[in-house]
């Protein structure tokens, strides 16, 4: 049965107040700046974004004033990572608080609509949904799901009380039509049909989700399909219709492959335009001081992409790109708001998108000791700036990998071992794997054992 399956959070809700004991509690033990009732969270993830695509990220030409704004207000992240290079991985680490990889292979990578079409993320798998959910909070998703292309891998299985979007990875902009030709847009675990620019679909009822829930502790999580392929802006023409796979033809109507960018700048200034909105109906329900906003991407930017497709997004200064090992492919931007709570300011910290789970957690009073998360609770640096504890962070996707300790990081891409300092180098242009063997060995006999525990992790799911 599904609730003896997920034990105390099996959807059970508490009631909307909270005994005098339990705020007691919540003074004498939690930080002053979270000793409040528990706030809204706002989640915004952007999807393909990459770290030089945003003008509080450096891009002087895509005009993006209301992320800028949410920056400039908040904690701007600048060693902030997905915890992996593609989709479907930072999707279930950012959800469960654990690495992908503790479920199966599969989630190495994006699931494929065409392989894992009636499988997705195992039931079993504890979502912060299902945690802030026990603990009195509302819960809606409203965008890109891609844990699971079908009922029962859906959202509404995992903690949510309301879901409006796509199971699939991608669906055209217009009529949300699947690479392998299938009509995908759902409410809940029903298919249904909306006239509309997905980003704008995707706003409008996270807006609406805000204004129904305005009297009562609320998650919002908005996975945006923007910026994903087909790369389509609001003015570009649909490109898919039900019946026909594109699965060799699946990025849209680009007139000049060799310059996507004018397709990608106006899906970057639609999405920002889709958190104005968002960030304006918190102000208009006079919510925004008592709502916690994270905005970040699932994984870096395509610059390039098989079939001449070139200058498609920005990563900065960073090697690599979306679905590598290197900073490109999951070096991302990360910025978290909380109007007079969250002082402004900027952190070189290093974080991973595992690290929402018990960060949300923390927020909600939930206790998760229990849940054996691989993410760190980062209240202490959001309210306080102190410095987290040093750990190892690691990626690993179809036979590449990466390992991280405070600056160095160990790359073993396409048959090739690099060694870099990213304090001096965050290029990773400068191959020390040579001058120091010593710090190279530790990092990789760290990333064995940890591949060695993720798999004994996985087998449970075989």
């Amino acid at each position: 049965m599904m609730n003896d399956r997920k034990g105390r959070y099996a959807r059970s809700r508490l009631g909307s107040l909270e005994s005098c004991a339990a705020i007691i509690y919540l003074l004498g033990f939690m930080p002053f700046a979270l000793a409040a009732a528990r706030p809204n969270i706002v989640f915004i993830m952007a999807d393909d974004l990459g770290y030089g695509d945003l003008g509080c990220y450096g891009n002087e030409d895509i005009e993006t004033p209301h992320i800028d704004a949410l920056a400039n207000g908040g904690l701007r992240f600048l060693d902030f990572h997905s915890s992996g290079p593609m989709c479907t991985p930072t999707r279930v680490a950012s959800l469960t608080g654990k690495y992908q990889h503790r479920f199966g292979e599969k989630f190495d990578g994006a699931i494929s609509g065409v392989r894992d079409y009636h499988s997705g993320l195992p039931l079993e798998a504890i979502t912060i949904a299902e945690v802030l959910k026990d603990r009195g909070y509302t819960t809606g998703c409203f965008g890109k799901w891609h844990l699971g292309f079908l009922p029962p891998y859906f959202p509404s299985k995992q903690g949510f009380d309301e879901f409006r979007g796509l199971g699939s990875g991608d669906g055209d902009f217009f009529t949300r039509v699947d690479r392998s030709g299938r009509e995908d847009w759902w409410t809940n675990d029903e298919r249904t049909e909306e006239v509309g620019y997905t980003t704008d679909l995707i706003t409008n009822h996270s807006v609406d989700f805000i204004e129904r829930h305005r009297d009562e502790p609320f998650f919002l999580y908005v996975p945006h399909l923007a910026i994903h392929f087909p790369w389509q802006g609001p003015e570009d023409p649909p490109h898919r219709q039900a019946g026909t796979a594109y699965h060799e033809d699946k990025w849209g109507l680009i007139p000049d492959r060799s310059n996507v960018y004018p397709h990608v700048r106006a899906m970057i200034e639609s999405l920002d335009k889709s958190v104005g909105n968002i960030l304006s109906a918190l102000k208009k329900e006079g919510l925004i001081e008592n709502t916690l906003v994270v905005f970040t991407s699932d994984n870096g930017g395509y610059i390039s992409y098989s079939g001449g497709f070139e200058n498609i997004s920005s990563n900065g200064p960073l090697r690599g790109q979306k679905s590598q090992v290197y900073e490109g492919g999951h070096r991302v931007p990360a910025i978290v708001s909380w109007r007079g709570r969250i002082d402004p300011g900027i952190t070189d910290q290093t974080t991973i998108s595992m690290d929402w789970f018990p960060t949300f957690a923390k927020l909600a009073g939930a206790s998760i000791a229990d849940l054996q998360l691989d993410g760190a609770d980062l209240s202490p640096l959001l309210f306080d700036r102190y410095k987290l504890p040093d750990r190892n962070l690691f990626w690993r996707i179809r036979g590449n990998w990466a390992a991280r300790s405070g600056p160095w990081k160990l790359v073993y891409a396409n048959g090739d071992m690099g060694l870099f300092n990213l304090d001096e180098d965050i290029g990773e242009a400068n191959d020390l794997y040579r001058e120091r063997p010593e710090k190279a060995k530790s990092l990789q006999e760290a990333w064995g054992q940890w591949n060695d525990d993720v798999n004994r992790s996985a087998g449970r799911f075989k």
